[in-house]
């Protein structure tokens, strides 16, 4: 069972900006997002600072975020990647399943994914990635490269939010109309 304070909390940094993109989001009263947060159970707390030094993950988390942005149901996970090429690895099944589910209730799932060897974010759309999810279970590669993006889904900088995700979203419901 993996412990608290390792590979998991690798895009703390991401989260942290995502988080304060969602912020600026719920100020403005364009969308209510918040992370979800991951059921841990504490083995050891430090007694003198009370902070947690060794924990375990209670059971498997869902996505990152869940929320509603004008009346839209979205949920979407956050990644780092750190190569031109995302190793579909970094998704578990139960993600999947999760964001399946969701969008079958008439939700937004997707993935913004931050790959920091090009300074670049980008939503991924969840009928994209089943493509390539379908596709490595077909037998085919297990990533995806940068190549294979639909540039027009990168997210920028716009009107003070670092991470303008709503573009992306709104291109998203475009697409499926």
């Amino acid at each position: 069972m993996p412990t608290w304070g390792t590979r998991g909390l690798r895009g703390s940094g991401l989260e942290d900006l995502i988080n304060l993109v969602n912020e600026k989001y719920r100020e403005k009263g364009v969308a209510l997002v918040q992370k979800v947060p991951t059921p841990i159970k504490p083995i050891r707390i430090d007694s003198a600072s009370r902070h947690i030094t060794l924990a375990y993950f209670e059971k498997k988390s869902t996505v990152d975020y869940i929320g509603v942005v004008q009346g839209v149901p979205v949920c979407f996970d956050v990644k780092e990647c750190n190569t031109s090429r995302f190793p579909l690895s970094n998704i578990h099944a139960h993600q999947i399943q999760f964001m399946e589910d969701f969008e079958r209730q008439d939700g937004i799932a997707f993935l913004i994914i931050y790959y920091s060897e090009m300074n670049m974010y980008y939503y991924l759309t969840f009928r994209k990635l089943m493509e390539f999810w379908n596709r490595s279970k077909d037998g085919g590669l297990k990533s995806f490269s940068v190549e294979e993006l639909d540039m027009i889904m990168e997210l920028r900088n716009c009107m003070g939010v670092p991470v303008h995700y709503l573009e992306g979203i709104q291109k998203d419901l475009g697409q499926r109309d």
